[in-house]
């Protein structure tokens, strides 16, 4: 199905939905370190590893959920797993403020009842987004993928960008209860959509069994494919990083300044939001090499702005110096590229009727990913020093640039991949004409 049968509807429920789920994933994220502070009374010395925790618990328990979620999407359709994970995503979310109290009633005690909270939402948002994901794959094809799919980023990066620029603005005038009440409707509306506006298109899958054979075959065959793992594997931690570590540096930093906690998190939020600025700026321009350069040599460029971005955030003592800025600018530049090309090929190289449980498998991967680099980060923030986790991920990213590299030597140009994954019939200069 190209994008001009690809009903507006659906095409704008999308767009919206990327937007929507984002803000819920980042929000959570954004307002954490100050609930865990200022509510559970989390004192700085433990506050690297217990945020750390949180996140990995959160990620480990998503892990195999997210996995068979996609398998059914391939049997049952992605719209129902959608809403239903927006659902289950509110339902942590609205209790998720009152732990403290929650937590002495069931004697499970705060910190525990929030862990739980939050695997609740990390399940919703993790059943929902593979398959926005997967829709987006279903209704394009290689010529107006990469635009469709930098679209959707763009609205991503727009949502996670409208949070820290605009909500984690509130707090200071409104507190952060109000603010993580308002995730639970964020939610809700999400829900709203996905069951009103979204339509499967997808052809189903008719063998009962997951179909691990066959995308071990695929993953063990091309090496394209594994470079997309690979980047979901490392550059999925990317924007926990800037969400969680940069947070916390000025919550924890505003003290030895003499800054007031929640002016210290305004101040972080608005470096954030300029994080995603940038990115929603740079989108179109990412979309753009997607067609002209080729999907593997676009991840690798991202990957390598990345790079550089991270480590230099190695060099900053005080985070609330300028120079803060550049770097924060060029992991920006590449989260950016980030978003789209390691997708974008993942779907290029996955039978239709397995693209659920190989988007399931990608995202499986990248939470892994997230599991090990964030607990590491968490280690590092606590025992070296707040820039210590920026500078892992970088040199990380530098690891898949080097991957990337390697796999051009061979068939990982655009037309390779195109003549690769053609459906019976087509002619691939046909396509590239397009």
């Amino acid at each position: 199905m190209s994008d001009h049968s690809f009903e507006r509807e659906q095409r704008n429920a999308l767009y919206f939905l990327s937007a929507i789920c984002m803000v819920f994933m980042t929000l959570a994220i954004a307002v954490q370190p100050l609930f865990l502070r200022n509510v559970l009374d989390i004192s700085f010395e433990t506050a690297g590893a217990v945020n750390a925790s949180v996140q990995v618990v959160t990620e480990i328990l998503d892990l195999a959920l997210i996995f068979y979620l996609g398998y059914l999407s391939d049997r049952f359709g992605r719209v129902p797993i959608a809403t239903i994970g927006f659902l289950v995503a509110a339902l942590g979310a609205l209790l998720a403020p009152a732990s403290a109290q929650i937590g002495v009633w069931t004697g499970i005690g705060g910190l525990a009842f929030y862990y739980i909270m939050r695997i609740i939402m990390s399940l919703g948002t993790g059943a929902v987004w593979p398959q926005i994901s997967a829709l987006a794959g279903d209704g394009t094809d290689f010529d107006n993928r990469p635009r469709f799919m930098a679209n959707m980023a763009f609205m991503m990066a727009l949502g996670g960008t409208l949070v820290y620029a605009i909500l984690m603005q509130m707090p200071q005038y409104t507190g952060y209860i109000v603010v993580m009440v308002l995730t639970a409707g964020v939610a809700l509306i999400g829900a709203y959509v996905s069951h009103r506006c979204l339509v499967d298109i997808a052809p189903k899958l008719e063998k009962k069994a997951f179909p691990w054979k066959r995308i071990l075959e695929h993953l063990k065959k091309d090496d394209r494919l594994r470079l997309s793992f690979a980047s979901a594997f490392f550059a999925r931690a990317d924007m926990v990083f800037i969400g969680l570590f940069l947070m916390m540096w000025f919550i924890y930093f505003a003290d030895l300044v003499k800054i007031e906690q929640e002016v210290a998190a305004a101040e972080a939020g608005s470096l954030i939001g300029l994080v995603g600025i940038v990115v929603l700026v740079s989108l179109p321009a990412w979309g753009r090499a997607i067609e002209v350069m080729g999907r593997v040599k676009t991840l690798a460029l991202g990957m390598a702005f990345s790079g550089v971005g991270f480590v230099g955030l190695g060099f900053i003592v005080n985070p609330f110096e300028w120079e803060i800025v550049p770097f924060l600018v060029l992991a920006a530049l590449g989260q950016a590229g980030c978003l789209v090309a390691p997708q974008v090929l993942t779907i290029d190289l996955t039978p239709k009727d397995i693209r659920g449980s190989m988007l399931g498998m990608f995202n499986v991967v990248g939470g892994i990913g997230i599991v090990i680099f964030v607990q590491i980060g968490g280690f590092l923030f606590d025992h070296i020093g707040p820039h210590a986790p920026f500078v892992l991920i970088g040199v990380a990213n530098f690891a898949v640039v080097t991957y990337g590299i390697w796999v051009l030597r061979g068939d990982g140009t655009d037309e390779q991949i195109c003549e690769d994954t053609l459906e019976d019939g087509e002619d691939i200069n046909k396509v590239f004409e397009q």
